[in-house]
């Protein structure tokens, strides 16, 4: 019987490169990155869905396209008339990258607002899988509302996975996002954040500070990601440290964490602990960090790194 991952979010048109004013157009977001590593690694006996919102426009149309022809489903996508994915352009300055965004006419931004469509998409999931910046982008009311459909989902069965994934830029205010961010955790069965983006929010002193946080509201199982430096696998009878696999090459961490993310997910589905799990995301993050771009070819990936 087939079993269900869903990630909900928004995936963005990027434009990448810049050398002499030209760009290269590819698709990415975090969730979508997330589902692209799933889909990856996860047992052949599971379906990806990507659920969001696009317009009626070519670019949407290329990214629906693009989705399917990888495998990820797009069944439950919604489209939106007279809207269009939202667009971010890569620069590079000071040896770093550097992002700017235009998300205001995105269709992503209405995903909750079609109650029906939503618990359609979400109901039968084995794996619901959202982020902090799925609920950035939508208006309050919508916030309360996919949360409301994520648990109708969890108490027919499905596991809840969130990434809290800060980014108070799109936040009101760092009070609304902290808020924000704590109710969506509290619905949670795994929690995965990035400790040095909590911590300028929420005041934690270290990785274990962030894990037992999101233990203390409800969550089951906490993976704290922090860079280059080891990974934190927490749940209430188990704290473990799990260092970083050391790249040949670092060419461009886009998409590390949510490739982190996806890996470990597909590495628990397949019987791996916490530990184990967090191992094999380092790994597949040490390569996806060697490419450029946000999603790197399946072919890189060994199903190995993740199977049990």
């Amino acid at each position: 019987m087939t079993k269900r991952f869903v990630s909900i979010g928004e995936c963005m048109i990027e434009m990448a490169g810049g050398g002499d004013r030209q760009y290269s157009m590819g698709f990415a977001g975090d969730t979508l990155n997330t589902a692209w590593y799933a889909r990856a690694l996860l047992p052949k006996d599971w379906s990806v869905d990507y659920v969001t919102a696009l317009g009626d426009d070519i670019y949407s149309a290329q990214m629906r396209t693009f989705f399917g022809e990888n495998g990820i489903g797009t069944g439950h996508i919604q489209q939106i008339e007279g809207r269009r994915p939202g667009l971010y352009l890569i620069h590079q300055q000071g040896g770093d990258r550097h992002f700017t965004y235009w998300r205001g006419q995105s269709a992503a931004r209405l995903v909750a607002d079609d109650g029906e469509a939503l618990d359609a998409a979400l109901m039968g999931a084995d794996i619901i899988y959202f982020s902090g910046i799925s609920l950035a982008i939508l208006a309050p009311r919508a916030r309360g509302k996919l949360l409301q459909a994520i648990v109708k989902a969890r108490d027919a069965g499905g596991r809840v996975v969130f990434d809290p994934n800060v980014r108070p830029a799109l936040w009101t205010s760092s009070a609304v996002m902290g808020s924000a961010l704590t109710a969506a955790a509290t619905i949670a069965d795994v929690v995965m954040p990035t400790h040095s983006d909590e911590a300028p929010v929420f005041g934690d002193a270290s990785p274990e500070a962030t894990a037992e946080r999101y233990l203390r509201i409800g969550a089951e199982e906490v993976a704290v990601k922090n860079g280059a430096e080891p990974a934190l696998v927490a749940t209430q009878t188990l704290r473990e440290s799990v260092p970083a696999s050391k790249p040949e090459t670092i060419v461009d961490p886009t998409g590390a964490g949510d490739s982190f993310n996806g890996a470990y997910l597909a590495a628990r589905v397949a019987g791996r602990g916490p530990i184990e799990a967090a191992g094999a995301a380092h790994r597949v993050a040490g390569i996806v960090i060697g490419h450029k771009g946000a999603l790197v070819d399946p072919k890189l990936l060994d199903q190995g790194l993740v199977a049990s």
